[in-house]
């Protein structure tokens, strides 16, 4: 595994991580003893970076339950990512988020369910927020009393990320980037470079179309991407993505494997990122982390710019 200093930090991070939103039921069942041998297969192959956040799983919370649970031992050894503001939102039952002790009181549910007594980066998680005041307060006070060691925001939204590092302290952002997706090119991501901002790449495989298992005529069942279904409210997006997916395949070279090269392309791109795929099982988890073994050289890498 490749491991990478990690922004301000300096923390030798795995250039692969590992999400947890899939351990949590959103996109399919999983069992503990699956969640549990999933986030273990990751550790085994060099990973440690786990992001997960309150709000994933069904119920509530149960993606950082699992998780806290599978590293119950090896804490030590790992860097967990966690992101709060969307508690209770998927049952209409928001928390309101007014003062910075409602920040506080939901990190400390964090920590509970994750059954540590710290979390390394704390993000926000609301991605278009006008005024981020009450996180950045919440999360000052939460880093100073030892509960967190660095924070940060998941968007792909520069001037959301501008107003939210005003004061030069945003350690860390969560972006969507991928092959199919590479819209922070044009402005995030050097942003960040700028700042010495570290960057978790969220959706490396485009939320498994970067399998290449799947195609317009698929059938998704899952709450999360069945909005790509006909009638769908994305509809049109996911059919533009298939046909560049399909641009993609063509650039491969002959027996080369989709899955590596897309996760191979996001941490090749710069020593800054750290992409973290989602896994629903050991071997999936295991073959992600292979990813992180190597790069792109440049001029595999230009072979996608379509």
């Amino acid at each position: 595994m490749i491991y990478r200093g990690f922004g301000k930090m300096g923390w030798q991070v795995s250039a692969m991580g590992l999400g947890t939103w899939n351990i949590g039921n959103q996109w399919g069942e999983v069992d503990d003893a699956t969640a549990y041998a999933t986030v273990s297969a990751a550790l085994e192959n060099g990973v440690n970076l786990f992001d997960t956040a309150e709000s994933y799983g069904i119920p509530g919370g149960l993606s950082e339950q699992r998780l806290g649970k599978a590293l119950s031992g090896k804490r030590h050894n790992t860097y967990i990512v966690s992101k709060i503001g969307n508690w209770g939102k998927r049952t209409g039952q928001a928390v309101p988020l007014t003062t910075p002790d409602m920040i506080k009181l939901c990190a400390h549910a964090s920590l509970h369910r994750l059954r540590t007594d710290w979390i390394d980066v704390l993000l926000c998680h609301q991605d278009n927020i006008e005024d981020p005041s009450v996180f950045l307060e919440g999360f000052e006070q939460l880093k100073q009393s030892g509960e967190i060691r660095s924070y940060g925001i998941s968007t792909n939204n520069l001037e959301v990320l501008k107003r939210f590092n005003a004061a030069g302290n945003c350690s860390v952002v969560e972006a969507e980037y991928s092959l199919l997706d590479r819209s922070a090119e044009d402005g995030l991501l050097p942003y960040c470079e700028e700042h010495g901002i570290a960057v978790l790449v969220r959706g490396p495989l485009a939320m498994g179309l970067l399998s290449g298992n799947y195609s317009e005529h698929t059938l998704f069942t899952d709450s999360i991407r069945e909005r790509w279904n006909a009638e769908g409210p994305v509809r049109q997006q996911f059919e533009q993505k298939i046909a560049k997916l399909a641009k993609i395949k063509a650039a491969l070279d002959e027996g080369e494997d989709l899955v590596s090269t897309a996760l191979k392309f996001v941490v090749s791109r710069s020593n800054s990122m750290v992409a973290i795929p989602g896994a629903k099982s050991p071997a999936q988890a295991a073959s992600n982390a292979q990813a992180g073994f190597s790069l792109l050289t440049k001029e595999q890498l230009s072979r996608f710019d379509l």
